[in-house]
């Protein structure tokens, strides 16, 4: 299985944290993260809020890829939306001249109306037409060495692309897939599709299969496993995990209803958020604790063979997946985090490591 890092950038949860604190702590958790074997350190780009601040991931991976020796790097995701084509096709083709083909392209297309209303107030409903059309430029882009467009959004005269791209992403492309039009558009485009684990496997299955399904008639051939995003307490004592986790997940999951404003009720005006009106009204129906209750099974957390349990059952559920998972999150301090990660590296990677085929087990309890 490939193991990775992911780094959130929040400040959500610690009281009087500064920007510099944040951004020392992350970094220094992704470079101890290549020392222990992780295969990839991803991050995040997020902007303005507590929530998470990473306005440039491929700037952060271009210094990340400077500094460490065995990861490779990638973005989860570059938000198109946000950024131009031509911009992200340069910065990715240089980014991956400095990673020697050690960068994995994550791609998205926003969720966060705060964020949006930053940039442009009336872009997140045109997130979905901006993605389709911006995502096969930059990808053709990134195939030829030139970059052209004549759609409505993005009308790019042929422009080369210096240096010149010289390895295929085909391999290496991610995409964020939540509702059924971004599992579509990641499944057109030949991405392998990332999700959070913020819900039972059980409920994330159909889109899974659906992406499988979609990819094949695509592209005459079978999907790459999916990347699953954790949030995740690895520490000896299992009784401690737990109490650091109902008090750190939930503050976590608090920063997520503040900032993505997934309760409320403006995604039924917004164009292309269709699932996540729907997805509203289930939540506001279970409520913040019934929301808690999910997330907290869907997560990793406790002692070694508590998390490694945890993950054979969502394997059993989903097939084959990548692993990328955050341990600085929810106002946690810095050295509980360490310690979760380093046990992790140790206890928890080299078995997850070892799979060549997904197991059935018994579930575990929360």
């Amino acid at each position: 299985m490939d193991v990775g890092l992911q780094m959130a950038f929040p400040a959500y949860g610690w009281g009087g944290v500064t920007d510099i604190q944040v951004y020392d702590e992350e970094i220094r958790l992704a470079r101890l993260a290549d020392d222990l074997g992780f295969d990839v350190v991803w991050a995040v780009e997020h902007h303005f809020f507590d929530y998470s601040f990473c306005p440039d991931n491929l700037q952060l991976m271009a210094y990340l890829t400077g500094v460490m020796s065995h990861a490779d790097v990638g973005t989860a995701a570059v938000i198109l939306p946000w950024n131009d084509p031509l911009r992200v096709a340069e910065r990715v083709a240089q980014l991956d001249y400095f990673a020697k083909g050690k960068f994995r392209l994550g791609i998205g297309r926003g969720l966060s109306r705060r964020e949006y209303a930053c940039f442009s107030a009336t872009q997140m409903a045109e997130s979905r037409d901006r993605f389709d059309e911006a995502a096969p430029m930059i990808l053709e882009a990134l195939r030829t060495g030139h970059i052209e467009g004549a759609g409505p959004f993005y009308p790019q005269p042929r422009a080369p692309i210096r240096p010149k791209p010289e390895r295929t992403f085909a391999d290496r492309l991610y995409a964020v897939a939540s509702s059924a039009d971004s599992v579509e558009s990641a499944a057109r485009i030949g991405a392998r599709m990332v999700m959070f684990a913020d819900r039972s496997w059980e409920h994330r299955l159909p889109t899974i299969e659906r992406h499988r399904e979609l990819f094949r008639d695509f592209h005459g051939q079978a999907a790459p496993p999916p990347l699953t995003c954790d949030y995740c307490i690895c520490l000896p004592s299992a009784e401690e995990a737990r109490e650091l986790a109902h008090r750190h997940m939930p503050v976590y999951l608090d920063s997520v209803l503040e900032h993505y404003e997934v309760m409320g009720d403006h995604f039924k005006t917004i164009k292309g958020y269709d699932a996540y009106a729907q997805s509203a009204v289930v939540l506001n129906q279970m409520g913040r604790d019934g929301f808690v209750k999910g997330f907290m099974k869907a997560s990793t957390w406790g002692a070694p063979e508590r998390i490694l349990r945890a993950l054979e059952e969502r394997r059993g559920v989903v097939g084959d997946f990548e692993l990328c998972s955050s341990f600085r999150f929810g106002g946690m301090p810095y050295a509980k985090a360490e310690e979760s990660l380093r046990l992790f590296a140790k206890e928890v990677m080299p078995v997850l490591k070892t799979w060549t085929a997904a197991p059935t087990s018994s579930p575990v309890t929360a």
